[in-house]
């Protein structure tokens, strides 16, 4: 067996990723949590200002946009971008894993599913800033698909433009950004399904097993490893989304849709306070770490979870 010790050639190939780690990722880190400190990274710079220590941090969960008590306590929005968050996870992740194992499960035993795949990954594809366009005009009253459904279905006295109302803005964010995030869980669970033996499947359809049998006893429990890093990877979407609500509704109205990427960038963009910004950055990557943690610890134990 070939020897696995790192000789300093070995090594020097690691030299230049190694730097530009340190450059792009490890530095612009300790950078962030530093301006969220009041501590300027740059010696010398005068980028914040005022004493060091967790100012920062009890301005922004005592900002109402973060945190709204009085709106979660009426369960009326704007409740606060972190809890907007919890509620685009509690809502989007459960519904992107059903419709992407049956989707999946579906297209497999369909003549041209891989055309109806390919239709379905479009969503993957498009700028999720056009993706974000697409929702706005799909939740319009007169115009959007969502609405026309509604009237052929006999349901015209609920059409109205979605994302102009505070009570339904970011539900309609989220049934669309379904949409958008549909193509990679149909096409993650399509390669786990593939993957699969077949014999094992064919087995218990010969044994007069049903197709809901077969789905909850068989398939579900062999795509578990596939469903850790979708649900794994989903909930990272979720936290960090931000494209599809600045194009549709910038946070609004009144902040019912905004979230903690978009506080973020209002810190920053619109009223340029860096610290403040670097603060909800460094909140969110604290909420990041452990799914990511997680994750791993599922992938490092092969998926038992």
């Amino acid at each position: 067996m070939t020897s696995l010790r790192m000789s300093p050639t070995r090594i020097s190939f690691f030299i230049p990723a190694l730097i530009l780690i340190l450059v792009f990722v490890v530095y612009p880190i300790i950078a962030t949590i530093l301006l969220s400190l009041n501590i300027n990274p740059i010696p010398g710079t005068e980028i914040v200002e005022g004493a060091p220590g967790l100012e920062n941090y009890v301005k922004v969960v005592s900002d109402k946009r973060f945190l709204n008590p009085k709106g979660v306590e009426q369960a009326s929005f704007p409740m606060g971008a972190i809890v907007h968050n919890v509620i685009w996870i509690a809502i989007h992740l459960p519904l992107t894993l059903v419709v992407g194992i049956l989707f999946a499960v579906f297209l497999q035993y369909v003549k041209g599913g891989s055309i109806i795949r390919s239709f379905i990954f479009l969503g993957m594809v498009i700028p999720m800033i056009v993706g974000g366009l697409l929702i706005q005009f799909s939740f319009d009253k007169d115009l959007g698909v969502v609405n026309l459904l509604l009237k052929a279905s006999g349901l015209g006295f609920l059409a109205k433009t979605w994302t102009i109302y505070p009570d339904t803005a970011l539900f309609s964010l989220i049934l669309g950004s379904v949409w958008l995030w549909s193509g990679f869980t149909v096409t993650m669970y399509s390669a786990g399904l593939s993957s699969l033996p077949r014999e094992v499947i064919e087995a218990a359809i010969v044994d007069g097993a049903d197709f809901k049998t077969i789905l909850f006893k068989i398939i579900i429990p062999m795509l578990k490893p596939v469903t850790l890093t979708v649900v794994a990877m989903t909930i990272l979407w979720d936290l960090k989304i931000f494209d599809i609500v600045y194009a549709s509704t910038q946070g609004g109205p009144g902040g019912a849709s905004n979230v903690l990427a978009l506080l973020m960038y209002e810190y920053f963009a619109r009223l340029g306070d860096y610290a403040m910004s670097a603060t909800v950055a460094t909140i969110l990557t604290l909420v990041v770490i452990p799914v990511v943690l997680l994750w791993i610890r599922s992938i490092m134990r092969g998926g038992e979870g």
